[in-house]
């Protein structure tokens, strides 16, 4: 990996930023009430069978994480590897220009980091992580455990947006789409080109080298010098 640069760099972040105000997120979804965010981490915490709650993280849990941990190792988890295969009309696009978010999607394996959860009030701590990474009934499909091979041994631990079998925000567009729309879209929580720079930058600082995201940056680098 030494001596190699990324294409995509603040210079690019910089260039399609641009402040968007942020407007209600118009979906048809049922959005999940306070009692049943506390049933979904109920669900998921009755299923741990009183091992620790470990939560992998491959893309923005990397370097915005916003929980605590005891424990971060490297993992990898094989039958999924990563993809921008969320469209998204908010947060970092909109309804006019669409982005897309990082999820895992089937095939392949992906390497990241996993993050084990103190003990202490989990229940807490789980809902915290649950209101900042869902709100709708219909993506509840996208949660799943995932089996993380360490250094130290397999552990389970739980994954945000494993891709469903179909749902309707799973769209899978070819590398050049995919490139075209990162390039472009941005929301109020900013745009898709620095969620990518931030996350292939983290993961280079971890010494992990995910060819499909190496070539993205470089094609959407491209990109943003086009425009």
């Amino acid at each position: 990996m030494a001596g190699r640069v990324m294409a995509l760099g603040p210079q690019h972040v910089a260039k399609v930023a641009r402040v968007v105000e942020r407007t209600p997120h118009q979906v048809s979804y049922r959005p999940l009430s306070d009692a049943e965010f506390e049933a979904v981490a109920q669900g998921f915490l009755g299923q741990l069978e009183d091992a620790p709650l470990w939560v992998f993280a491959y893309g923005s849990l990397i370097w915005k994480p916003e929980f605590d941990h005891v424990e971060a190792r490297r993992g990898r988890v094989h039958g999924w590897r990563r993809s921008f295969c969320l469209n998204i009309t908010s947060w970092r696009g909109t309804a006019e220009v669409p982005g897309l978010m990082l999820a895992l999607d089937r095939g392949g394996a992906c390497a990241g980091v996993v993050y084990r959860m103190p003990e202490d009030d989990l229940q807490a701590r789980l809902l915290r992580m649950l209101y900042r990474e869902i709100a709708y009934h219909e993506d509840l499909p996208w949660l799943r455990w995932v089996t993380v091979r360490t250094a130290e041994g397999p552990v389970r631990a739980l994954a945000f947006y494993c891709a469903p079998t179909a749902h309707p925000d799973l769209v899978r567009l070819p590398l050049e789409k995919q490139a075209m729309r990162l390039a472009r879209a941005a929301g109020h929580m900013g745009s898709c080109a620095e969620y990518l720079y931030n996350t292939v930058s983290h993961l280079e600082t971890l010494g992990i080298r995910d060819r499909y995201l190496w070539d993205l940056q470089a094609r959407v680098a491209a990109e943003i010098d086009s425009l």
